[in-house]
């Protein structure tokens, strides 16, 4: 008996969507008929007819695609009309990455999750915690007048940060730090003034920020992150190079937000661990 009813009330539920659908995309029982390939007398029943029938997944497909909505809510299987095509697209977006973070989008995404916990994986040292020194030579090089751009914009982001109710967690991989107070890898022939100044820097950023923002350092060789920025419960975006990926969908934030508090927990150097950690740093610097 319990199952008569679900069908009865998934006829219904049917009937009715197909109606709102028809209502919002101005269309008629004729033009349905002709855009569908389905008899007119068969539109018309299945608009008024009673009972628990429900019509085969042909009918219900090409009334789906020709009203724009998915098959899945006309069925009451979704509470979502978008078709599948629509929902990917509006929970996944491409956007274009700059070199330097200076473009409107990173802080438009950041005012958007004011209040929010930030969660930050960057693809280097953070650049709204470098030392004007450390970002001219890093983009100076390849962003000549430009450059400026990058530095200003890096100063805002960290002004935004002083200034927000959003908590900021950073978790970098343990051999950046290594490598670039060594001044290996990417960080070669970065000069000792340089490298021992922005230690400094970062200690200060350390003592007066904390614990708002929090940096932990994590063993690469056990757990790997690509860069990516999680803004609270809104947005997740990956950057891969030329581009952000964007994620808006829930589940998928879910997932970034699980994989980045798992660097977290289990951080060889935590956030109230970094300042000795950096201090040990410095003091091997030539």
């Amino acid at each position: 008996m319990q199952n008569i009813i679900d069908k009865r009330i998934r006829a219904a539920l049917f009937r009715d969507r197909l109606s709102q659908a028809m209502t919002r995309a101005k269309t008629t029982q004729s033009a349905l008929s002709r855009d569908t390939g389905v008899d007119r007398s068969t539109i018309s029943q299945l608009l008024t007819g009673e009972g628990a029938r429900l019509p085969n997944a042909h009918v219900v497909g090409s009334c789906a695609t020709a009203l724009g909505v998915s098959a899945d809510w006309l069925l009451g299987l979704s509470d979502r009309p978008e078709s599948a095509a629509d929902l990917l697209a509006h929970s996944l977006s491409l956007t274009e990455a700059p070199r330097a973070l200076v473009d409107e989008q990173i802080f438009a995404w950041h005012r958007e999750a004011a209040g929010y916990k930030i969660r930050h994986v960057p693809a280097g040292l953070p650049d709204m915690l470098k030392t004007r020194a450390m970002l001219e030579w890093e983009y100076t090089p390849q962003l000549g007048r430009t450059a400026e751009q990058a530095i200003n914009a890096s100063a805002d982001r960290l002004d935004w940060m002083r200034q927000s109710r959003s908590d900021y967690e950073m978790a970098l991989p343990l051999f950046e730090m290594q490598s670039f107070a060594a001044a290996t890898g990417y960080y070669a022939d970065l000069p000792a003034q340089i490298r021992h100044d922005q230690i400094d820097h970062l200690l200060t950023l350390c003592d007066a920020l904390y614990p708002r923002l929090r940096t932990y350092l994590y063993d690469a060789r056990r757990l790997y992150s690509a860069p990516v920025t999680i803004f609270g419960p809104l947005l997740a975006v990956l950057y891969v190079g030329r581009n952000y990926l964007a994620f808006r969908d829930t589940a998928r934030i879910t997932a970034f937000t699980t994989h980045f508090d798992q660097l977290v927990r289990e951080a060889t150097v935590t956030a109230r661990a970094l300042p000795d950690h950096l201090e040990t740093l410095r003091s091997e610097i030539a």
